[in-house]
C-alpha cells in the first residue's frame, strides 16, 4: 500500500461543544475503501513550550514552573508554556510566556521542533522553543486563574526526576527530549 492508499476525505464536520479552552466537532470520514465513519476531533489553539537555560556557578540549569492542573488535580513541574493567542507568531508566544509566567525574557530563542499532542484526535500542534542569555527582569504578568512557583532545576536532577512524581507531564518530557536531541546535534 502506499501512502496515498491510507488517506481519508473529509466529508463533513460538525459542532458538538465549544469551551473557552477547545472545539469538540463530529467528523464524517470517508476510509480509502469508500467506509464512512464519525469521529471526535478536538480542535484548539496551538500552543508553545519553552525550555529556559541558565547557568549557575558554571553549571547548565532549567528555569521551571509548578503549578495546578484540574486534568489530573495535582501539582505539575513544567516548562513555561501556554496557548498562541490568534495571529501570534509561534516564537513571540514563546518569549511572552516565558517572560509572563517567570519574569525573564531571552536573547537567545532557538525552535526546537513542532509536534502534534495527539493527532488520533486533536488537530492543532505544540512548537517547543529553546531561550538562552536570560534576563530577569523580576516582573511576571500571570493570568488570573495561574499561580505559579519558579524553580530552577540542574540538568541532573531534571533527567533522574523526569517522568516521576510531580514530573509527568507528557509534553514536558517531548520538550526535553528535543532540548537532548538538539544539544547532541550541535556537538
Amino acid at each position: 500500500m502506499n501512502d496515498k492508499d491510507l488517506q481519508w476525505q473529509v466529508k463533513s464536520s460538525e459542532e458538538l461543544c465549544k469551551t473557552p479552552v477547545f472545539t469538540i466537532n463530529t467528523v464524517t470520514s470517508i476510509s480509502p475503501d469508500n467506509n464512512e465513519g464519525k469521529y471526535v476531533v478536538l480542535n484548539a489553539p496551538d500552543w508553545v513550550i519553552t525550555v529556559p537555560v541558565i547557568t549557575i556557578n558554571g553549571k547548565k540549569h532549567f528555569l521551571l514552573v509548578k503549578q495546578w492542573r484540574h486534568g489530573t488535580n495535582k501539582l505539575s513541574i513544567e516548562f513555561p508554556g501556554g496557548v498562541i493567542n490568534q495571529g501570534e507568531d509561534p516564537s513571540c508566544a514563546a518569549l511572552r510566556e516565558l517572560t509572563e509566567e517567570t519574569g525573564y525574557t531571552a536573547k537567545k530563542l532557538k525552535h526546537l521542533k513542532s509536534v502534534y499532542p495527539n493527532p488520533a484526535i486533536m488537530s492543532n500542534k505544540c512548537h517547543f522553543f529553546l531561550a538562552e542569555e536570560l534576563t530577569n527582569t523580576e516582573k511576571r504578568n500571570l493570568d488570573k486563574d495561574e499561580y505559579i512557583n519558579v524553580l530552577t532545576v540542574d540538568e541532573e536532577t531534571l533527567f533522574k526526576t523526569m517522568g516521576k512524581d510531580e514530573n509527568t507531564h507528557a509534553l514536558m518530557s517531548s520538550a526535553y527530549f528535543f532540548y537532548i536531541q538538539n544539544q547532541r546535534i550541535a556537538e
